[in-house]
This record gives structure tokens, sequence and C-alpha cells, in this order.
């Protein structure tokens, strides 16, 4: 009888624990979900501004914030006159990741759910409201870094088009995400603008963007970035027509990631 009762103990005692670490890493991950969304929205605060710096605290137990770097790379082109013509920017951005190990915790393979903008993955977005990065949680196996429930923060254009008298000016703005400092001193992410690109060009009737994956061989495909646009050969293209003779102004802010700059 003692030993019966000692067996039920046990194996209840055992229950608990899983379930208990099972909702600490779920919590963990919904915690984090929330994180990288506000750090997506500190990016927006810093690109467009040298020198300003933004903070971010998490914490986490079971997971861990990762920088990739050089990860994706967007090309624009510009329609004038009669013929495309390939702007000469460099567009390589790395990208932030809240890694949760499979074995502490398991979206499914292949899942993936929109964090923001929630209804609309192209990475080109319209408004003055609009991202200036995706985020959203994805589980994607095998990847060469390990097997991981993944909430990531992806930098993406945002458009705006005014009409000044007749003449229609359509604005791009990008943030290049860039490898700080990393001395894990703290559970934190610290955002600095580093520099502001412009190019502006005239007589433009259309644009378009590509995005394509330098670390594909990684893991970091177009499955991976699962942008609602135009896929050919791993790479993504949207095409936009514009007002006839329309000026164009391209920002990229430069922002360097440090990952637990200040203890």
């Amino acid at each position: 009888m003692t030993s019966a009762i000692i067996v039920m103990v046990l194996v209840t005692m055992s229950y608990a624990q899983n379930y208990l670490s099972s909702s600490m890493t779920k919590n963990e991950f919904s915690t984090n979900r929330q994180f990288m969304l506000t750090t997506s929205l500190q990016i927006d605060d810093v690109a467009w501004m040298m020198g300003r710096t933004q903070t971010v605290l998490y914490s986490h137990t079971y997971g861990s914030v990762a920088f990739e770097p050089q990860t994706l790379n967007y090309s624009m082109e510009i329609y004038q006159g009669s013929s495309w013509k390939l702007v000469n920017l460099t567009l390589q951005t790395g990208i932030i990741l809240f890694n949760m190990p499979t074995t502490e915790y398991t979206l499914g393979n292949n899942y993936l759910d929109r964090i923001f903008p929630s209804l609309n993955g192209s990475f080109l977005q319209e408004g003055p409201s609009a991202p200036v990065s995706d985020v959203y949680a994805i589980e994607k196996l095998p990847m060469s870094d390990g097997s991981f429930a993944r909430v990531a923060v992806v930098p993406s254009i945002r458009m705006l088009n005014t009409i000044v008298g007749s003449q229609s000016y359509v604005e791009f703005y990008l943030p290049l995400l860039q490898p700080g400092t990393n001395l894990g001193l703290s559970q934190s992410i610290t955002l600095t603008g580093q520099s502001v690109t412009q190019y502006a060009q005239s007589g433009i009737t259309q644009v378009r963007f590509n995005a394509t994956f330098p670390k594909a061989s990684k893991g970091f495909d177009s499955g991976f970035f699962p942008f609602e646009n135009t896929r050919a050969n791993n790479q993504y293209t949207v095409t936009m027509n514009l007002p006839a003779n329309s000026t164009v102004e391209f920002y990229v802010g430069k922002v360097s990631v440090s990952l637990g700059l200040y203890g």
C-alpha cells in the first residue's frame, strides 16, 4: 500500500513538474513576442536620426536573442524613359531573432503567425503608419543554426506618396540592421542610428524592388521570409506603377544592433 502511494506521488510530481515547465516556456515565448514587436517599433524611432539610441529590455530563461547579419538583400530598379535602371545602392540587412529550442517549446514545423503587420505580408507597405519591419513567429526545420521556435524582426520598406501641385513625390524608407557590440552584460537590445542615405531621381513612372537571400543555404531562404509578393528563383519581386514623371526619394537608415550592451 505504501509503495503504491509513493509511486502515485512520484508520478504526480513528475506530471506537475512537466506541466509547470511547459507553462513557463509558453509564457516566455508569448512575452518575448511582445518584446520583439517593441523592438521593431524602436527601429523606426532610431533609423532616421544619426546617433539616436534606444535600449529594449527583455527576460529569458529557456530562449535567447540572436542577431543574424547579412541575411536579406534588397535591390531597387527605376523605370525612366523607356528602360529599367538598377539603382546603385547597397541594401543588405541582418535580422533579429528570439530563439526557443524546440526541445523546450515547439510550434510545429512550418508554423507561421504574422504578428505585425497581421494582414499583409508584403515587404513593401504603403502609408504613413506602415511599418519598416515585419514581425512574425515561425518554426522552420531543418536550419543550420539549430532547431528553434522563433520570433523574427525583418526590415521591410515603407512607401509614402504625396502630391504638391501637379508634381508627385514618392518616398521609400528602409532600415538596414548592422552588427554592433555583443557584450552580453544584460538582457537587452540597444539600437543606434548610424547614418541616413538619400537617393533621389525624377521622371520615374515605375519602381521595382527585389528581395534575395544570401544565406539561403543555411535555411534563411524564401521559405523563412514569408513575403506575399511574386516569387521566382528564390527571389521576391514587387513592381509599383507611379503617377507620370514622379520624383522618387529613397531613404536608407543604418542601425547598429548591440546585444547586452548595458549592464
